[in-house]
């Protein structure tokens, strides 16, 4: 099986090593993610095609620092625009009301019994995080809607790989990017250890 794994930054992709896979580091952000992803899946025709990286866990999800999951969604947050009310989702106009169908993004790869929780996630810039509603997600991150949304429309099989680093609340700069980082590391192999067996 030929596994291509993305990382976000060289600093998500500091302590993994594996002979016979091969790693990118894609940079950060929704642009150059969907680049980076569309250059791996006709340079190299994985079989499988990875991301991995960290993630902010919201305060009402039941992740913690460390945990590490499989992201089975993805929503692009910050699709919208501003009226004197606020911030307005286009998932949220009159017009389309079906958020899950037509906003939320699905893996459909995830393989049974991998002892990793599934996650609901959201990709968003920095920027907008005080104004999109977070009550259908679990993480924060700022590449996995254009992966998935990549991935789907060119049929690549996917998986993304998430580990805690911080919660997301502007008045708490708790990280422990080192931590969630080794321990992302681990569970990417382990995931690999399965997959390739």
């Amino acid at each position: 099986m030929k596994i291509v794994i993305l990382f976000p930054t060289q600093t998500e992709a500091s302590l993994f090593q594996r002979e016979g896979i091969i790693t990118i580091v894609s940079g950060v952000g929704l642009t150059a993610t969907a680049h980076a992803s569309l250059h791996a899946i006709y340079e190299y025709e994985p079989d499988l095609l990875i991301m991995a990286g960290i993630a902010g866990a919201y305060p009402h999800s039941s992740f913690k620092i460390g945990d590490v999951a499989l992201v089975e969604s993805e929503v692009e947050g910050d699709l919208g625009f501003f009226t004197p009310d606020g911030f307005t989702h286009l998932a949220h106009l009159p017009i389309d009301m079906e958020f899950e169908r037509r906003h939320t993004l699905h893996c459909p790869h995830i393989p049974a019994d991998t002892g990793l929780p599934s996650a609901r996630s959201m990709s968003l810039n920095a920027a907008m995080a005080h104004y999109v509603d977070t009550q259908f997600v679990d993480l924060e991150n700022m590449e996995g809607a254009a992966f998935f949304y990549t991935c789907l429309r060119e049929n690549q099989p996917f998986l993304e790989l998430r580990a805690v680093s911080n919660f997301v609340n502007v008045d708490n700069d708790e990280w422990d990017m080192q931590g969630s980082i080794k321990a992302m590391t681990k569970a990417l192999h382990a995931l690999l250890d399965q997959l390739q067996h």
